[in-house]
């Protein structure tokens, strides 16, 4: 139920490679950072400096991959320089295309100080399942939220809130009022609870739902999780159905609504409208995964037992 995961629990590619601290760039990494990204997409970077116009175009190109345009691998596929080969791994990645993880660890390998290198090849790498070697890699960055954003999901993926909850602490102490890092503490405080937190992260997500610029499904999940944490169920699916309510239906709002709908009892075939929907959507979605993995596991303690018919 993280909100901020990608589709079949993958991490997003969705931090820039550069540490955003131009007043120029804020729009366009709020809209970013929070999912929003036909606005990022629109958004005009001619007018920006040189070095923000290149963090911008990043932020587009990654923006790109997030909602599935595939011309990124056109756009980069000639490219040489190490940052824009990151984000070609991204592109690759996302697609489905092996060369993405190979591209990852050639980059790690050759090019690790490089903060679009870390970003892009870390994400791929988590992705991938190879969580040492992107731990290894995001943690060379030189105060990079990015960065922090990525290894605080790549340790709760692991089920180490404790080493999550340690990266948080450490980068509020340079980055108490950044965005990124309220958003991983908001994902911290979903994991371990208990209400005071849940509600903690209800503010972020609600501040964020309801702010244009940040405005997403993204951050509509984001609250209705919360809520749901805190037992406001009617809330929750006002949210969720928000959510839905795109031209597109947001991949992690049918999911959740598929958790809610089963926490509220509702009839079976409403559930499993739900997940056929989620299914058509995204058939490797992780709800779907764990659910298969879980019906086999009772089909096989089932199958030790013998139903004993009366005579």
């Amino acid at each position: 139920m993280d909100p901020f995961s990608g589709e079949s629990g993958k991490p997003h590619p969705s931090h820039s490679g550069r540490p955003l601290t131009a007043s120029e760039l804020l729009n366009i990494s709020t809209a970013f950072y929070t999912h929003a990204y036909p606005a990022v997409l629109s958004y005009d970077v001619s007018s920006l400096s040189e070095t923000n116009r290149t963090t911008a175009q990043h932020l587009k190109y990654r923006a790109q991959i997030a909602v599935g345009d595939t011309s990124v691998l056109s756009t980069l596929e000639s490219a040489k320089d190490a940052p824009s080969r990151s984000i070609l791994a991204l592109a690759q990645h996302a697609a489905g295309n092996s060369a993405g993880v190979e591209t990852a660890l050639s980059l790690a390998d050759s090019d690790a100080e490089d903060s679009t290198v870390q970003i892009c090849a870390g994400t791929v790498l988590a992705a991938a399942g190879e969580h040492a070697k992107a731990i290894e890699l995001l943690s060379k960055h030189q105060g990079s939220l990015e960065a922090v954003a990525i290894l605080t999901q790549v340790h709760l993926s692991q089920n180490r809130s404790d080493l999550a909850m340690k990266e948080v602490a450490t980068a509020k102490r340079w980055a108490q009022d950044s965005l990124l890092i309220n958003l991983a503490e908001a994902w911290v405080n979903l994991r371990i609870g208990p209400s005071e937190k849940y509600q903690s992260t209800f503010y972020v997500y609600e501040e964020l739902a309801s702010t244009p610029g940040s405005t997403s499904p993204t951050s509509l999940v984001g609250q209705a999780i919360a809520e749901i944490h805190l037992g406001r169920y009617e809330e929750a699916e006002a949210a969720l159905n928000q959510a839905m309510e795109t031209e597109n239906v947001d991949v992690e709002a049918l999911a959740n609504s598929v958790v809610l709908a089963s926490v509220l009892g509702k009839k079976s075939d409403e559930v499993q409208g739900l997940l056929e929907q989620l299914r058509a959507r995204n058939e490797n979605h992780v709800l779907l995964q764990d659910l298969e993995e879980k019906s086999q596991l009772f089909d096989t303690a089932a199958a030790k037992y013998t139903p004993k018919v009366a005579s």
